[in-house]
């Protein structure tokens, strides 16, 4: 695989873990300053809580500045001598692959994730949204699932079940209010699926976010957009962007747009891509690659590959694979 066939890959929430990070930083003055600048910059003891064993690290305010410095570590580490053709990430990871393209610097994507995941933890300060990740249904099954929980639990339209992520032809992440997510659970059953309650603090990629997302796209407006670099693949749409203004408006419309996953990755294999290099705490976007490329045309055994790289050894593996 050439590097004119790869993209990276950046995991959002939920692939934080302890230490993630360390052992990079700890081998690498840069990348160590990284962390240093993510501390004051949110003014948060990362390194503490991350590396020490920290309490609640699931905090979306405290862990969306730290998963980015973790995932652009690897990225500093990786791109001395890797160039892809592409990047994306889920979610949160989209600021990393941002970052990664040169559309932002990485001082002010650490500002606006630190932002980000403070709006997103004060958007609903009542606890009355939250997400379930939907599981052994297919996109359509997971459609009807939603609009009969919609029909048994009638809400205004900003707050109906939403699909939240299209993560992959089997797996999707719904987001409601808290009774509309329990409701949920139970008729999966029924649909010979299962609904799993996640460990948030919000109803994240639907209108409960749309106060946050407002102030958020206020926020945006003031950073120096730059051309990317390579091509990044954006959450709202699955698609190509190549312009610095699309890619700002990309952005503003994420936290209350769905996570098209399955079409980016599609995207990418359509475009050329053949190596997945996933650059995160853990192999959560590389194992998503083999079902969501299943069945699509080309997409036979040995035509591509996904490589997680979340350590100092993985990122020395693939450098002289």
């Amino acid at each position: 695989m050439n590097n004119s066939q790869s993209a990276l890959l950046f995991p959002g929430q939920g692939a934080q873990e302890l230490g993630m990070g360390r052992d990079l930083a700890e081998a690498d003055s840069e990348i160590m300053d990284l962390w240093k600048k993510a501390e004051k910059i949110s003014n948060i003891p990362l390194r503490g809580l991350y590396w020490e064993g920290g309490e609640n690290i699931d905090d979306t305010r405290r862990l969306q500045v730290a998963l980015t410095a973790a995932n652009l570590s690897l990225w500093m580490a990786l791109s001395r001598h890797f160039k892809p053709a592409a990047a994306a990430g889920h979610s949160l990871g989209e600021y990393s692959a941002v970052a990664a393209a040169g559309v932002l610097d990485f001082d002010s994507v650490l500002r606006l994730v630190t932002l980000r995941g403070r709006l997103m933890a004060e958007a609903d300060p009542a606890g009355i949204g939250g997400m379930a990740a939907l599981v052994k249904l297919t996109q359509e099954k997971a459609g009807e699932l939603v609009d009969a929980v919609n029909a048994a639990c009638p809400e205004s339209k900003e707050r109906e079940l939403r699909m939240a992520n299209f993560n992959t032809p089997a797996q999707f992440v719904v987001s409601g209010t808290r009774q509309s997510i329990a409701t949920l659970a139970e008729k999966a059953r029924e649909f010979k699926g299962r609904a799993l309650p996640l460990a948030v603090s919000g109803a994240f990629h639907s209108p409960f976010m749309a106060e946050a997302a407002k102030e958020f796209a206020q926020a945006l407006k003031k950073y120096n957009f730059s051309k990317p670099k390579f091509t990044v693949y954006c959450n709202v749409t699955g698609l190509p962007e190549t312009s610095a203004e699309g890619i700002r408006q990309r952005l503003a419309e994420q936290m209350i747009s769905p996570v098209q996953w399955i079409l980016t990755i599609r995207n990418q294999f359509r475009a050329g891509i053949r190596c997945f290099v996933e650059c995160g705490p853990k192999n959560i976007l590389g194992k998503m690659v083999a079902p969501i490329l299943e069945g699509e045309p080309g997409a036979t055994e040995g035509v591509y590959k996904a490589v997680s790289l979340s350590s100092a050894a993985e990122l020395q593996k693939f450098r002289l694979a």
